[in-house]
């Protein structure tokens, strides 16, 4: 499957972009739409053409790594909204994840009720990772449900 607009809407929308490097929650360096590769603090800043370049790249990763990992088949917000997650929280966390352990027995219900649980950073609640957690689910969910 391939990442639709409306999931890339949802990736833009809570990673935001910042075209200067920045440490985040974590500290870890980012830039653009949460691009870390070989960025650090000396990082220059970069263009909107290059943060989106960056974007395509790195979605890319989660879409092939849900690709890969999800045995089952997933609508298309399913899709979505477990490759936006796969993209903030990052490939291995998914692979070892009741979420994905869920989904490949065809748990839907419950893979969507573990979205909730990621919502922790640097060993805090993170308010706007909660919301994220929640936009992920309701997309999950799709439209009606």
């Amino acid at each position: 499957m391939e990442y639709s607009k409306t999931g890339l809407l949802l990736t833009e929308q809570f990673e935001g972009c910042r075209l200067e490097a920045y440490q985040d929650v974590r500290g870890i360096w980012t830039i653009g739409y949460g691009h870390t590769f070989g960025v650090n603090a000396n990082t220059p800043p970069c263009t909107m053409d290059q943060a989106a370049a960056w974007l395509a790249e790195d979605i890319q990763s989660a879409v092939g790594s849900v690709n890969r990992l999800v045995k089952t088949t997933l609508t298309q917000s399913e899709f979505d909204a477990v490759c936006d997650f796969v993209f903030n929280v990052g490939v291995g966390n998914f692979a070892g994840s009741t979420m994905l352990k869920l989904l490949n027995k065809g748990d839907y219900a419950g893979a969507a009720g573990e979205f909730d649980r990621w919502d922790i950073a640097g060993g805090n609640v993170v308010a706007g990772l909660l919301r994220r957690r929640e936009a992920e689910r309701e997309e999950f969910n799709g439209p009606g449900i």
